[in-house]
């Protein structure tokens, strides 16, 4: 259960105004629609400054639909309130043309599409397609371990399998994750396809996540109060909310700007969607379009616009990158909430040179993390650390000889048809079945039937002895 602080109103009179945070005004709703790059102030409301709070992460409050004057809005049944933000809030919505540091950031696109393509391009089929199988559950852990949710990727791999902790709240969790990668599997097969940033995608995104889970885990509350307000899958927030100092446009405005979102970033061609991913990571959780998940579905979002004009093959993650860098990550996210400082800070409302900074942090993370995962599945690399744990294993009788030399014609094959494998360890066909099956067993070797190719599997209890670093080792229960 996500816990809230519910507030009184959207609004409040001079003397008792709610914490907007120095850069957040009061517009003036329904008349007099404020201009493109100079809003309106709405007399008599002046900003205050609050504690930050990245709006990733943290402290989200609930309030009920007001007018300005901190009465309830007089609105028919059904309806939800729009106070006529215009959409020009949101701008710059895409790098500009003109900026300073345009140069440097697309040749750091450029750089980040070179190692993706190169690192991809280095992996056999079967064994590119198993190690996106671990990422997954990397990936998940990382955006899960953001919202202070600690499910560790061997745990996630159970609940998979559909083995369940019989601690209620850890099973929970397990739900969770699992409901995360199904996702994530069905963003991977083409599921988003040209959708990653429109309105109904993002839609999908989020009933696709919360429709997997549990009861408990749908309902926000507010910790002082204990009022509970239940999220329902796919459905934009219909309450006002104040996350930190960032106060996110009335919930009627959400499908406007949603679909200015989705007209900024849906056609753009590859290196501007690869450029444009930082900013539409931003301005999605600026919107704040849902009342819960807002994070989680940014970073989805992000992971299918990186596939999409990268390639990437799922077999890195920019999740473990924001997850390593959190406080940065949030940080960056907070400056890029700021209106723009001066003339020399861009156009639009938001501040051009924030979000520049924001860009090349997240790029350079992806760069970061092709880096790691290139390093680790270096082949001379894994196959001393694979042979080195096949050792151990043989020696202590959990597997036959030869294993190691079957894994490693795994590694360097990519698929391995069976066979193929008496003749290459120079055995009789029932040893070759006998050292195959066990390898199954013990889910370091996979196949898609009894008489297709053989692939090396990535495990996630192996992955501190294949692939240190990829994730923490897990604890003793």
């Amino acid at each position: 259960m996500a816990h809230y602080a519910i507030v009184a109103g959207a609004w409040s009179t001079p003397g008792n105004e709610p914490p907007y945070g120095h850069h957040h005004q009061c517009w003036r709703p329904y008349t007099d629609p404020p201009s493109r790059n100079r809003p309106y102030k709405r007399p008599n409301h002046r900003p205050v400054r609050a504690r930050a709070i990245s709006h990733t992460h943290g402290s989200i409050r609930l309030m009920n639909n007001r007018e300005p004057s901190g009465k309830p809005a007089n609105k028919p049944a059904g309806t939800t309130t729009d106070r006529g933000e215009s959409d020009g809030l949101l701008e710059p919505l895409l790098l500009s043309r003109n900026s300073p540091q345009r140069g440097e950031l697309t040749d750091l696109a450029l750089v980040l599409s070179t190692k993706t393509a190169g690192f991809s391009r280095s992996l056999p089929n079967g064994l590119r397609d198993e190690l996106a199988n671990l990422v997954r559950a990397m990936n998940c852990y990382y955006s899960n371990l953001i919202e202070d949710h600690n499910t560790h990727p061997v745990d996630i791999e159970r609940a998979l399998q559909d083995d369940f902790s019989s601690d209620a709240k850890k099973r929970n969790l397990q739900l969770e994750a699992k409901a995360h990668i199904v996702v994530q599997r069905w963003i991977d097969a083409g599921g988003l396809a040209g959708r990653a940033t429109t309105h109904e995608g993002l839609t999908e995104i989020h009933r696709r996540f919360y429709e997997h889970l549990p009861e408990e885990l749908l309902d926000v509350e507010d910790p002082e109060t204990n009022e509970r307000v239940r999220v329902i899958p796919g459905v934009l927030r219909e309450r006002d909310v104040r996350v930190g100092r960032h106060v996110p446009i009335s919930p009627g405005a959400v499908p406007r700007f949603l679909d200015r979102f989705e007209r900024a970033f849906s056609n753009l061609g590859i290196t501007e969607k690869i450029l444009n991913a930082a900013s539409a990571h931003h301005r999605l959780l600026w919107i704040h379009p849902f009342l819960d998940g807002n994070g989680r579905v940014a970073r989805l979002m992000s992971h299918a616009m990186l596939g999409e004009s990268l390639e990437t093959g799922g077999v890195w993650s920019i999740a473990r990158g924001l997850a390593r860098n959190e406080a940065r990550y949030k940080a960056q996210l907070e400056a890029c909430d700021a209106q723009r400082r001066n003339d020399l800070d861009g156009r639009g409302n938001l501040s051009e040179q924030a979000l520049d900074d924001f860009t090349r942090f997240f790029l350079t993370t992806c760069c970061d993390q092709v880096d790691f995962m290139e390093g680790l599945i270096q082949p001379d690399r894994l196959r001393d650390r694979i042979l080195v744990w096949a050792a151990e294993e043989t020696r202590s009788g959990a597997l036959p000889p030869k294993s190691g030399a079957l894994l490693e014609a795994a590694l360097y094959r990519g698929e391995l048809p069976r066979g193929d494998v008496p003749g290459m360890l120079e055995v009789s066909q029932r040893q070759a079945r006998r050292i195959t099956s066990t390898l199954v067993t013990q889910h370091v070797l996979a196949s898609d039937s009894s008489r297709a190719p053989l692939r090396l599997m990535f495990p996630a209890r192996l992955a501190g002895r294949w692939m240190p670093g990829l994730f923490p080792e897990q604890e003793d229960q």
